[in-house]
């Protein structure tokens, strides 16, 4: 076994290094490079959102085709959240020692395949280890995009550009119901909808090798803290030069466990996940049953839902830097809209569809710049070179509730359906994300004079 870890280890291990450009090269490429980076994860991390969020927009088609109940796709969605929960967390520890390039790439291409591999099948069992499968290599995304961007933007500039980055969720998570949509309306037949975003995926995983690196310094430029003059208050200004990779002890004992900050957030990140996935995994299906939504309309949803947090993510995450790195106080007062809207869907009637659409639109709009403010508090707190561990800790909690959700509102909607009806048993859902989006709000209240301190 060791025989065949170490040639992986040396392949994915982060490149040494190299000697440093003269200072006119340096201040010439390196806006370049920075832009780069951020292209390079926006376009690579919405990718992965094609090949991760593909069934529920065909929940129905399934069942169908297949004839799966909702407590069978509940159960292929909860099982994709716990595996790429645990995954997440996994390869965080390991995306903070490894090659961002090749790291994120390797990914992008075993999700792909596996994308493939679940339209050739039509067995249950089957479909449910894929999609397993699939939840951990998906956990080989945000890692390394985390570290690219914590080594090329400096903290100043942190809220802001990883906002901008975390926008990559929303556009892969619309163009994935769009796409599904198409795909399966066009060709026919539900299998096309994972056929045609593993072929994007190929794609995007060459184009990630071709552009993505590693840190400035793997391509002779200084470490971004140099370039910028921008120095985290706890750190020493004469090591930064020699910057080092912590040893798995430091990332995963010293960064991330035994910080009570990180559990906090994580705890935040669970009840946040809930409000966030709900909508994704069982909006197209409450839409089209309860409020008369075609495929189409269905698909669209999670799309409006998406669009709606693009413009606030970038202007929340600007705003947290204006703030002095305030993002748990923002973030707190994002829940409260988030559960007004959720109180909205609950009690407009059918045949208001686009009272219920814009009301997804509100909660896109101020549910993922809670996700991604989370995030940057997290680096906030344990640095650069441990974030993909603090992430991948906070999102495994958070991909717990991920897996509540789905596994718990499927169950719920398909037991209570026949005793209660169907409109009793989807106001039980409802009534319970609203739950989830009160206790989120408190848990980040703790979090309201948080600032970056590392």
């Amino acid at each position: 076994m060791l025989n065949i870890l170490r040639p992986l280890g040396r392949f994915y291990a982060p490149p040494t290094a190299i000697p440093q450009r003269p200072a006119e090269e340096v201040a010439r490429v390196y806006p370049a490079y920075r832009w780069r980076m951020l292209e390079a994860t926006f376009i690579g991390y919405a990718t992965y959102y094609l090949v991760r969020n593909n069934v529920s927009p065909i929940t129905i088609e399934l069942q169908g085709a297949l004839g799966y109940t909702k407590d069978q796709i509940g159960n292929i969605t909860a099982i994709t959240a716990i595996s790429y929960g645990l995954s997440k967390f996994v390869m965080g520890v390991l995306s903070d020692r490894s090659d961002a390039r090749k790291f994120i790439a390797t990914g992008l291409l075993l999700t792909a395949a596996i994308n493939v591999a679940f339209g050739a099948t039509a067995d249950y069992t089957t479909h449910f280890w894929l999609w397993a499968l699939n939840g951990f290599a998906q956990g080989m995304g945000w890692p390394p995009c985390g570290r690219t961007m914590g080594h090329w933007f400096s903290e100043s500039e942190r809220g802001l550009t990883f906002s901008i980055w975390n926008t990559s969720h929303n556009v892969g998570g619309a163009a994935t119901g769009v796409i599904v949509a198409w795909a399966v309306s066009t060709f026919g037949d539900w299998q096309y909808a994972f056929y045609v975003p593993a072929a994007i995926s190929v794609v995007g995983a060459f184009y990630l090798l071709i552009r993505m690196r590693d840190t400035p310094q793997s391509v002779g430029l200084p470490p971004i803290e140099v370039y910028r003059n921008d120095y985290p208050a706890a750190v020493d200004k004469s090591s930064v030069s020699e910057e080092r990779e912590l040893t798995f002890r430091e990332i995963l004992f010293d960064k991330v466990l035994l910080n009570p900050w990180v559990w906090l957030l994580a705890f935040a990140n669970f009840f946040a996940y809930v409000t966030r996935y709900s909508m994704l995994d069982w909006g197209p299906t409450y839409l089209r049953e309860m409020k008369g939504a075609t495929l189409e309309g269905g698909g669209w949803s999670t799309a409006i839902l998406e669009i709606g947090g693009i413009p606030s993510t970038i202007l929340l995450g600007w705003l947290s830097d204006k703030l002095g790195g305030r993002r748990g106080m923002v973030a707190a007062l994002c829940m409260i809209p988030i559960v007004a809207a959720f109180a909205g869907i609950l009690f407009t009637p059918k045949g208001f569809l686009w009272i219920d659409m814009t009301m997804l639109f509100a909660i896109g709009f101020f549910i993922y710049p809670v996700i991604n403010l989370i995030t940057i508090a997290a680096l906030d707190i344990v640095s650069k070179k441990a974030i993909g561990a603090a992430a991948g800790f906070i999102g495994l909690i958070g991909y717990m509730g991920r897996t509540a959700q789905a596994k718990g509102f499927g169950w719920a909607v398909h037991k209570y359906e026949p005793i209660l009806g169907r409109d009793a048993a989807w106001d039980i859902v409802l009534y319970s994300i609203l739950i989830c989006g009160v206790l989120a709000f408190v848990l980040l209240a703790f979090t309201w004079s948080m600032r970056p301190r590392a």
